[in-house]
């Protein structure tokens, strides 16, 4: 393959309340019986790029566990590998990562080891599908300086929490505006860059230099009078979880049966570490409609609309709703559950109720037990 990987894993995400107090947010669980950063590590796996970085930092304890072999993701049997890094303390540097370009010049010496000319640099906290490769044969035909990945969304879709791009008739971007006030376009930047590796390591090493330190608005919106940046847009599916409604919403989606069969039947396919457990338990009683059930789960109340991840126990004449049972919950008998988000590793005790009435609640109960 022409390039090397670098995902983003390292940001501290406030906007997913409780979920992401005690774990990244491209370690939190998605549609059952994966990962965040699945996605991107299969993306990457899938276009054949072998060598591919993950940058981590908060609270990376559940994320490195996640990615301590590169096997499930078949990254290079004898030629590149995963690699995961974390901030180093050093003589010179005392910082831990304070943007997201400084995330990428803390590890400059890995870019300057590879031999690939080019760099796809993504998130861990997006769902997808996407061929690198098409991406880098269309920045390779445009002749472009960097290619930025983009999403038109839908009339009325909050665009405020992304950068909104405005391209000419050649997609060549002519504003790119990060997470504005008032969004004058739909046009959604997806946070999938190609860039020439040397080139990269000039604009950071020279970001550093000046004691800046984020990509989007030290280099992109920097540079996007004096660089030739283009847009390549993309209409499959895409949703970034970084918000506890969007991250409901985007579980909620794999009930759909279009999503799940994209995701989960069409190739290629989506990989991700496996656990050795045995298959989802139904109880007599058991009543589950439209849901998604994890292996090592055992139900024996009602499940309607919602995704429960391994290891959950659903009590007697319990009953959930349109809500997301995080991974090991122990719910007690004859609890109500609806319009939520129950925090993994929880015990909600019996003949409890548990309701989001004004959009999506996230229960944790107090226990010692520790979230992954």
């Amino acid at each position: 393959m022409r390039a090397v990987g670098i995902i983003l894993a390292g940001g501290n995400n406030r906007k997913m309340q409780e979920l992401t107090s005690r774990r990244a947010v491209a370690a939190m669980p998605v549609a059952g019986s994966y990962r965040a950063i699945d996605f991107a590590l299969s993306n990457m796996a899938n276009s054949h790029i072998q060598k591919v970085a993950v940058l981590t930092q908060y609270n990376a304890r559940s994320l490195n566990e996640h990615l301590n072999s590169s096997k499930w993701w078949d990254f290079g049997r004898k030629q590149g590998g995963l690699y995961v890094f974390t901030p180093t303390i050093t003589a010179e540097n005392g910082y831990w990562y304070r943007g997201t370009a400084d995330a990428i010049y803390q590890n400059l010496d890995f870019l300057k080891r590879c031999h690939e000319p080019y760099v796809i640099i993504t998130s861990g906290d997006a769902v997808y599908k996407l061929d690198y490769n098409k991406v880098l044969e269309y920045h390779i035909a445009k002749k472009a300086d960097i290619t930025v990945v983009c999403k038109e969304l839908a009339p009325g879709e909050d665009a405020t929490r992304f950068g909104t791009v405005r391209m000419n008739e050649s997609a060549r971007i002519e504003e790119f505006e990060e997470k504005p006030m008032v969004a004058h376009s739909q046009t959604i930047s997806t946070g999938i860059y190609v860039i020439r590796r040397r080139q990269l390591i000039d604009l950071i090493e020279h970001c550093a230099e000046e004691e800046r330190h984020d990509f989007v608005t030290d280099i992109l919106i920097r540079y996007k009078n004096l660089k030739k940046i283009y847009g390549y847009k993309i209409n499959s599916y895409w949703s970034n979880i970084s918000t506890v409604d969007a991250y409901y919403q985007t579980n909620m989606d794999f009930l759909r049966p279009e999503v799940r069969n994209y995701f989960f039947k069409e190739l290629p396919p989506v990989n991700s570490k496996v656990s050795d457990l045995p298959p989802a338990k139904y109880n007599p009683g058991a009543v589950v409609k439209n849901s998604l059930v994890g292996s090592g789960s055992i139900i024996n109340g009602t499940v309607e609309n919602s995704v429960i991840f391994k290891k959950v126990f659903v009590g007697n004449n319990c009953v959930i709703k349109n809500s997301i049972i995080l991974n090991d919950v122990y719910l007690g008998d004859n609890t109500y559950i609806e319009n939520c988000v129950v925090e993994s590793r929880d015990t909600i005790r019996a003949n409890t109720r548990h309701v989001g009435e004004n959009g999506v609640k996230v229960v944790v109960e107090k226990n010692e037990r520790y979230a992954l």
